[in-house]
C-alpha cells in the first residue's frame, strides 16, 4: 500500500527540483497513488504546508547546521523539511513518528547518507519547539513568523501599511475557501445548493449573489453530478466580482483578452443570460481549447474562442461595448492558493508592468465610444495595479474613469483576503467618452 509520506515526498521533490506548480506536483502523484480520502488528505496538508512554511522551517533547521541548507542534496532538505513540518505545525502528528518515518524515507529514497544528521536535527527542533526572531516589531520577525521573504514584507509594509500586511501574511496560511459560480443559464443558487447535497456537498450562499462556498472534505469536484451537468464552475469570489464590474448586457460584444482559463468569461456570459457574443483570447491553442471545453460543459452559447495576443492590435476585430483585460501578473494575490509563488525572485517580476501596460494600451482601441473596459491582476502590487492605471489614464485622454460599480465613485479597487472574504484582486473600470 502506498505511504502517505512518500507521495508526498514525491511531490515536494519535483516542486524543489523542477520548480514545478505546487497543484499540478500535487495532482500528478495523488493520480497515480491508491490512496484513500483520510490519506490524500493528510498528503496535501503535508504537502502544502511544507511549501507554505518553507522559511519558517529552513530558519528553525538552520539554528541546528553548521552548514547552510543550500549544502544539502535536494532529497536530505526535502525530507528534513518535511519532518520539521510535522514536529513544529502538525499537532495530531507525535514527534517521534515525525522523526522516525523521517529516517525511513532516507533509506527509501537514497539518502541514507543523511540519516544520522537527520536524526539529529529533527529530534533538537522537537526540543525547543518553534523559534522566532527576538524582535516582534521588525519585518524580519513578520517574514519569519508567516514565512513570507523579507522583500515582499518590505514592499506590502510600504504599499499597505503594516496592520494590513500583518493580516494579509496570516491570510497567506492554510488553505482557502472553494467559491463556486452558480451557472445562472440552467439553475439558481437553491437548486444547486439542494443538487450538491445529495452528493453530500455542503453549499452555502455569500454576499455576492450566485456565489456559493463549498466543502469538498476530499471530493473530487470534477465527479460531482452538479459539475458533470454543467451547472456551476469554480471561481473565487474576486473574479466573479470582477465580471460583473465589466456591467455585460444582453446582445451586447464582449472582448476577453486574456481569457483562459475562461472563468471570468462563463460569468460574464450567464450574466448577459447567455445572450450576444463573449469572443475569448488567449495566445496558445491548447488554452483556447481549454476555454471552449469548459463552455460546453456549462451550455454557453455564446462562447467563441481564438488564438490571440492581447498586446498585439488585430484591425479584423473591430470595436466591442465590453472588454476585459486580465493580464498576466505577479500572483501575489493568490499566495494562500499557490504557496510557491512567494518565492520567486523579485527581479523575475520587473518586466511585468511594462508588458501590462501595453496590453491595456492596445486592449483599449476595441472599446467603442461609450464602452467600457475593466483592468485587472489577481496580486497585490501597486506597481502592477495603481501605477499602471494611473499611467494609461494619463496618456489616453479619450478614457476616463468609471465609478458606476464601486462605492463612493471609486474606479480602482483592491481586494483584500481579510477585507473580502476573496482571493487579493484589483479591479479598475474605465469609459471612453469620445
Amino acid at each position: 500500500m502506498a505511504n502517505p509520506r512518500q507521495i508526498a515526498f514525491q511531490a515536494l521533490l519535483k516542486t524543489e527540483k523542477d520548480g514545478a506548480f505546487s497543484n499540478l506536483a500535487l495532482d500528478a502523484v495523488l493520480s497515480k497513488s491508491q490512496l484513500d480520502t483520510r490519506d490524500k488528505s493528510f498528503v496535501s496538508i503535508l504537502f502544502y504546508g511544507v511549501i507554505e512554511r518553507q522559511l519558517t522551517i529552513d530558519y528553525n533547521l538552520s539554528l541546528y547546521l553548521t552548514k547552510p541548507l543550500k549544502k544539502l542534496k535536494p532529497e536530505a532538505l526535502t525530507i528534513m523539511r518535511m519532518g520539521a513540518y510535522q514536529i513544529l505545525f502538525m499537532d495530531k502528528v507525535p514527534d517521534s513518528a515525525a522523526v522516525n518515518e523521517s529516517i525511513k524515507l532516507t533509506k527509501k529514497n537514497g539518502a541514507s547518507y543523511a540519516s544520522g544528521l537527520i536524526n539529529a536535527v529533527l529530534r533538537k527542533v522537537s526540543a525547543k519547539g518553534l523559534v522566532l526572531p527576538e524582535n516582534e516589531s521588525s519585518d524580519e520577525y513578520l517574514s519569519i513568523k508567516y514565512s513570507c521573504p523579507l522583500w515582499l514584507t518590505h514592499k506590502w509594509t510600504a504599499e499597505y501599511g503594516k496592520e494590513d500586511t500583518e493580516k494579509l501574511l496570516e491570510a497567506s496560511l492554510g488553505s482557502a475557501d472553494t467559491c463556486i459560480r452558480v451557472n445562472t443559464v440552467k439553475t439558481n443558487a437553491d437548486e444547486l445548493i439542494a443538487k450538491l447535497a445529495e452528493d453530500g456537498i455542503c453549499a452555502e450562499k455569500t454576499y455576492n449573489e450566485n456565489t456559493l462556498k463549498i466543502s469538498l472534505r476530499g471530493n473530487d469536484i470534477e465527479k460531482l453530478n452538479a459539475f458533470k451537468q454543467g451547472l456551476f464552475h469554480v471561481q473565487d469570489m474576486a473574479s466573479q466580482l470582477c465580471a460583473r464590474a465589466l456591467d455585460a448586457r444582453e446582445n451586447e460584444t464582449v472582448f476577453d483578452l486574456c481569457s483562459a482559463p475562461g472563468g471570468k468569461a462563463y460569468t460574464v456570459c450567464e450574466m448577459m443570460g447567455d445572450k450576444g457574443r463573449v469572443l475569448c483570447f488567449d495566445i496558445y491553442e491548447n488554452r483556447v481549447s481549454l476555454i471552449l471545453k469548459g463552455a460546453e460543459r456549462l451550455g454557453l452559447k455564446s462562447i467563441e474562442g481564438s488564438v490571440g495576443d492581447a498586446s498585439v492590435y488585430n484591425e479584423n476585430l473591430g470595436f466591442a461595448d465590453k472588454v476585459l483585460c486580465d493580464v498576466p501578473c505577479s500572483g501575489l494575490g493568490i499566495i494562500r492558493r499557490k504557496p510557491e509563488i512567494k518565492y520567486k525572485n523579485e527581479q523575475e517580476l520587473a518586466c511585468l508592468p511594462e508588458i501590462q501596460y501595453s496590453i491595456i494600451c492596445n486592449a483599449s482601441r476595441y472599446v467603442k465610444v461609450g464602452g467600457r473596459m475593466v483592468y485587472s491582476t489577481c496580486t497585490l502590487s501597486k506597481a502592477e495595479n495603481e501605477d499602471i492605471c494611473r499611467k494609461f489614464l494619463e496618456n489616453h485622454s479619450s478614457f476616463r474613469p468609471s465609478g458606476v460599480f464601486f462605492e463612493g465613485d471609486e474606479c480602482m479597487k483592491t481586494l483584500m483576503p481579510h477585507k473580502n472574504d476573496s482571493d487579493g484582486f484589483f479591479i479598475a473600470c474605465f469609459e471612453r467618452k469620445e
